[in-house]
């Protein structure tokens, strides 16, 4: 039997919060593109990680926080490494204004949509849990498994990211009262989700821990995990296959639950397009012996498959329903 996840009744009464006059009093077209800037410098900022890694400028600043003892940023004696090192160091400083901006502008938000501003409060804070790592990885010289702690805050922020795109984007689209659960489901196709959600993130999980074992450093005189290479990366494939066939399985389910909706169908297909990527990307850098490029391909394909896991969980099992204005 088909059912769905959508609540009785809207959220609607809340009364507006105060703060400056000129902060919005509803979800206007800046909050959306400030949430998509989130998402997409998130995203951004796990890349030119990549790039610090796979160029050997893990240590281009040898200190933290400043780049060295003596100066705040890269001297010219560093080269190139220092300055590919502090750059990204630098896009953490944009992720903390485009966070504060997105709470700035939920502000006056706070009460009738407290969820939704709860989660642009926890980009804000996760940007300087991040900054801390960051140190705590320069300071142990690159120690793998901080590295890897590294990247699972990223995919934690990626993920609140897309859930704040996705709920502004259909106030933004439809006004107040719209479930986020769009259309209907039934049981297998929540069951689907959840399973993709626990699978990807296991997926992901492991990755961390076959990069930690890897060539790709950041610094030629970095730890690396002890693990045998080939061994930890078929422990990174077993998640990978029964990760394909819950997302085949959940798309046909989708697909044939009467009265599911396009944003829900759109997010399965989505989901199954970055997993034959990433896979596709990741079988080809194992075969080819690791070049540089493949594998920021497949960073990317990392990044992707965490959004679209968000999206797709959220359509099928999210019980929001976006506020709309709350009362003057």
């Amino acid at each position: 039997m088909t059912v769905t996840d959508r609540p009785a009744a809207p959220l609607h009464g809340a009364e507006l919060a105060t703060g400056p006059d000129w902060l919005p009093t509803a979800i206007t077209k800046g909050t959306v593109v400030l949430a998509v800037a989130n998402l997409a410098a998130n995203m951004g900022i796990v890349l030119t990680g990549g790039a610090v890694r796979l160029t050997g400028s893990g240590l281009g600043c040898p200190t933290w926080p400043k780049c060295t003892p003596e100066s705040l940023v890269n001297t010219a004696e560093m080269g190139i490494h220092g300055v590919i090192e502090f750059g990204n160091r630098t896009l953490t400083g944009l992720l903390g204004f485009l966070a504060l901006g997105l709470v700035m502008l939920l502000w006056r938000l706070r009460q009738s949509h407290r969820e939704l501003f709860r989660l642009a409060l926890g980009l804000l804070v996760g940007v300087a849990v991040q900054a801390g790592i960051g140190g705590i990885t320069v300071l142990t010289q690159l120690n793998p498994w901080i590295v890897g702690a590294h990247f699972v805050a990223s995919a934690i922020m990626i993920f609140i990211a897309a859930m704040i795109c996705q709920r502004v984007r259909d106030e933004r689209n439809h006004g107040g009262g719209y479930a986020l659960v769009d259309g209907a489901t039934t049981s297998g196709t929540r069951l689907g989700a959840w399973i993709v959600l626990i699978l990807a993130s296991v997926m992901v999980a492991i990755g961390t821990v076959v990069t930690g074992t890897g060539p790709h450093s950041g610094d030629p005189d970095a730890a690396r995990h002890g693990f045998d290479a080939v061994m930890i990366t078929r422990l990174h494939a077993i998640p990978v296959y029964p990760l394909v066939i819950a997302a085949i399985v959940t798309a046909v389910l989708v697909f044939r639950t009467a009265g599911s909706s396009k944003a829900q169908r759109g997010t399965t297909l989505m989901m199954l397009g970055v997993i034959v990527y990433q896979g596709a990307i990741g079988y080809w850098q194992h075969f080819t012996g690791l070049p540089e490029g493949l594998v920021l391909l497949h960073m990317l394909g990392s990044v992707l498959t965490i959004g679209a896991m968000a999206s797709l969980w959220q359509r099928q099992t999210s019980r929001y329903v976006t506020p709309g204005a709350p009362l003057a």
